[in-house]
This record gives structure tokens, C-alpha cells and sequence, in this order.
């Protein structure tokens, strides 16, 4: 099935009203999300969750999706019609500011959510293993390996000195945890790194014309939906010769040069299972916050020809996946 078909069907369903089999109403799951349509591959990850717990979409379950197209700002209005729809559990994959909105709008109706971001100091839940209240979810840890992630760079790229790490100022949460890790590991290791802010697409451009004028070696990716359109990004980064690291494998898949982290598609499809679980009668409260404990290194020797770039055998040696 094309992209664009998938996405149409989900589209058609997202304004689709609860359906009733003979006696018993058809459960609805509220899909928020804060950037675009999400890859057909992550939802099919979070359908195939679903289907682990019993529930299959346009069968006995109808799922209601509410896209942000990365306008934060829309998110509490997104989240507060999902409540007005009495859905019977709102899923935010992927998205913590997403889960944040949820939650700020219900105390009653269950949030799962995933995100790569601490829960507990995003405000999520009180404790990993007592939630408590209404919310729980995934944690993919993307922002707590940014240290990790640096000094794999370093090790691609043993000589080099100035490094950068970009951001958006519009996700503070981010921010908050990727910024001081990244600072106290540049101090560790000797080297220095700049932090570029994007908070859009024609500032993406403006901070890779930055990276060129301070001479920067190589670039570290935070997670966010504004960097999330994986093919334009490599190709943005690959025009402009510069080695970046990204967050995630389906970066190096496209093109990218190297990943460190944990699979998004385990994620997408946990948080399915979860929200199947609640479906099934479970209570968050008594769900604990799921924390992922595989972690890839991803390395593209394409990307890395490209650049000029010899990867260090002792790097090769320990990668989960060399693509060639």
C-alpha cells in the first residue's frame, strides 16, 4: 500500500464516529500526535500492539487521530476535543508534549504515552514504577543518551575538536536534559561544543550555514518532531559535509551516517500493547512506566564514504548493524 493511501485511510478513520455490534459499543482510542502523520512503519508498530491485546482497528475498535503538524500551541485543543469525544483511552506516541496536553486535559480518561524524553521529570507520572493517576507509558531514553552519543561521535572522529548539538527552543523538556549532558561530556572528553537552536525549517537551513561558518567537525541531533523527517534531514546534512549522529536507526537507514539508540517500532508497538491492556480493563496507576534496554549503534559506510570518512575498525567492531 502507497504512503499516501495509508495515510488516507487513517485520515477516513479519524472521523469516524464509535460503532455499535449488536449490543456493545465499539471502544475508541484518541491518537494524538504533535508533528505530521507518523511513518506507515511506526503505526503499523502501534497496530500490531493493538493486535497482541485483542483489538484491531475497524473491527472491534475505532482509533481517532488528531495530527498537531507540529503546532504545539494546537495540542490542548487537540487533546481537550479527544475528551469532549469520550474516548476510552488517548495514545501519544512518540510525543511528549503531546502527552503533556493529554494529561493537562483529563484526569480520568487513561494517557499512554511514549517518549524519549525522563517522564518523571517531564511531569508525566510520580514515580517509574507507581505512576499514579490516570497516565503511564514508554520511556525510550533519547534524551538521557545525548553523553552516550557524543562520545561515539568523538570516537568516529578522534581528532576533531568542535562539535555542536542541535536543538529546538521550543521543546524545553529537551533542552533541559540534552543541553547539561551534552556540556558536561564536551568538558570531559576536551573538546568544545556550540548549541544551534532551530525552531523551524528555515532555521534548520540557517543553523547548518552556522555549523560552516564556525567550523564545526560534526553535529549531534537532539530528538524532536522539527528534525523528524528523516530523508530530508540526511539529505540536508550529506549536501553540506557534515558527519552527524542521530537518535535513532531509521536515520542511518535512509542515509544517515551513524545511530545510537533504542528501535522506535518496539516503542510504537509497546505503547499499542499498553493501550490495549487499558482497554482490557488495567488501570495505569497499576501499569509501571516500561524503560527500553536495547540500545543500537548504527553505522552507514555509504554515508561515511561519501564524506570522506574511514570508521575506526574498533567502532565497526562493536556496531549492531554496518550497512553497506
Amino acid at each position: 500500500m502507497r504512503r499516501r493511501e495509508f495515510i488516507r485511510l487513517l485520515g477516513g478513520a479519524a472521523v469516524t464516529s464509535p460503532l455499535a455490534v449488536g449490543a456493545q459499543q465499539v471502544p475508541v482510542v484518541g491518537y494524538l500526535y504533535s508533528g505530521s502523520p507518523a511513518s506507515p512503519l511506526l503505526l503499523a508498530a502501534f497496530h500490531k500492539g493493538l493486535r497482541a491485546t485483542g483489538h484491531i482497528e475497524g473491527q472491534n475498535l475505532t482509533v481517532e487521530y488528531r495530527w498537531a503538524n507540529n503546532a504545539l500551541d494546537r495540542l490542548p485543543e487537540l487533546a481537550a476535543d479527544l475528551v469532549r469525544r469520550r474516548v476510552n483511552v488517548i495514545a501519544t506516541p512518540g510525543s511528549s508534549q503531546a502527552a503533556l496536553a493529554a494529561k493537562a486535559a483529563t484526569a480520568t480518561i487513561p494517557v499512554i504515552f511514549s517518549t524519549g524524553v525522563d517522564p518523571v521529570q517531564a511531569g508525566l507520572v510520580a514515580s517509574l514504577n507507581r505512576p499514579g493517576g490516570n497516565v503511564t507509558g514508554v520511556n525510550y531514553m533519547q534524551t538521557q543518551l545525548a553523553a552516550k552519543q557524543l562520545g561515539l561521535l568523538h570516537e568516529l572522529l578522534p581528532r576533531a575538536t568542535r562539535f555542536a548539538v542541535l536543538v529546538n527552543p521550543n521543546n524545553l523538556i529537551v533542552i533541559d536534559t540534552t543541553i547539561p549532558e551534552v556540556q558536561a561530556a564536551a568538558s570531559s572528553m576536551g573538546v568544545q561544543v556550540e548549541v544551534l537552536r532551530a525552531g523551524n525549517h528555515d532555521e534548520v537551513d540557517e543553523a547548518f550555514a552556522r555549523i560552516l561558518q564556525l567550523r564545526i567537525e560534526a553535529l549531534l541531533v537532539s530528538p524532536g518532531q522539527l528534525f523528524s523527517d528523516r530523508v530530508e534531514f540526511t539529505a540536508l546534512a550529506a549536501r553540506r559535509a557534515v558527519p552527524t549522529m542521530y537518535h535513532d536507526r531509521e536515520f542511518a537507514e535512509v542515509g544517515g551516517l551513524i545511530s545510537y539508540g533504542s528501535s522506535l517500532a518496539d516503542q510504537y508497538r509497546e505503547t499499542g500493547v499498553y493501550t490495549g491492556r487499558v482497554l482490557n480493563g488495567e488501570r495505569p496507576v497499576d501499569m509501571p512506566v516500561i524503560q527500553a534496554t536495547k540500545f543500537e549503534l548504527v553505522i552507514n559506510l555509504k554515508a561515511a564514504k561519501a564524506l570522506g570518512l574511514e570508521i575506526p575498525p574498533i567502532l565497526l567492531a562493536r556496531a549492531d548493524e554496518v550497512i553497506e
